[in-house]
């Protein structure tokens, strides 16, 4: 099999051939302002990251609409809310100062990825920045912007993410609680009680 792994970029180049020039030349260095009113728009964001032996962090953020501000066009403070304690993110951010994101926006088909140097910050003005009505945050991610770029519809196209006729049924999978039990059983061997998809859904609003 592994005659068939692509190992070289010369070799990954002769499948795909050159970028496409408007695809080069789209990645900018800050933000404008399309970019600024699209996070403005955005309730949703993938941030990505990874310690210093490289393994890698995907974890999503939620909030209100624009709840991750733009302070200019190299600046954006990202608040932190309450999860799980794993701290898998802040953690990495430590160690390597570098975070990536993905923001999107329900409805829209295109996605906004901003690149940047970070720091966890409790400065009291950033903190304030990112105060509502629920809560100010323990701390807010702070990143400095290297680069910026919009991604085509063609993920969300394919997928048809957005269309309620191709939203799936949540009892076609087991509840979060009984997915939990199963993979610490059969990885850890050990028995965890089962909470009640209900009751989860009800422990997280109180911590939203």
């Amino acid at each position: 099999m592994q005659q068939h792994h692509i190992t070289t970029l010369p070799a990954l180049r002769q499948l795909f051939g050159p970028t496409r020039e408007r695809a080069r030349k789209k990645e900018i260095p800050s933000l404008d302002p399309h970019a600024t009113q699209f996070i403005g728009l955005s309730p949703f964001v993938v941030l990505t990251s990874s310690d210093a032996d490289g393994h890698m962090d995907a974890s999503p953020r939620g909030g209100d609409a624009g709840f991750v501000k733009v302070l200019d066009a190299q600046t954006l403070v990202l608040p932190d809310a309450p999860g799980n304690n794993r701290l898998d993110t802040l953690e990495n951010i430590i160690a390597t100062g570098h975070l990536g994101t993905l923001f999107m926006v329900p409805g829209f088909d295109e996605t906004l990825r901003v690149n940047g140097r970070a720091v966890l910050s409790t400065d009291p003005a950033d903190l304030a920045l990112c105060t509502d009505a629920r809560r100010t945050p323990a701390l807010v991610i702070r990143l400095t912007v290297t680069s910026v770029y919009l991604h085509c519809a063609k993920a969300f196209m394919r997928s048809r993410l957005w269309e309620a006729s191709r939203h799936i049924d949540r009892a076609q999978l087991p509840s979060m609680g009984e997915m939990l039990r199963d993979q610490i059983r059969s990885f850890r061997g050990e028995e965890i009680e089962v909470e009640a998809q209900a009751e989860m859904l009800a422990r997280y609003q109180q911590s939203l």
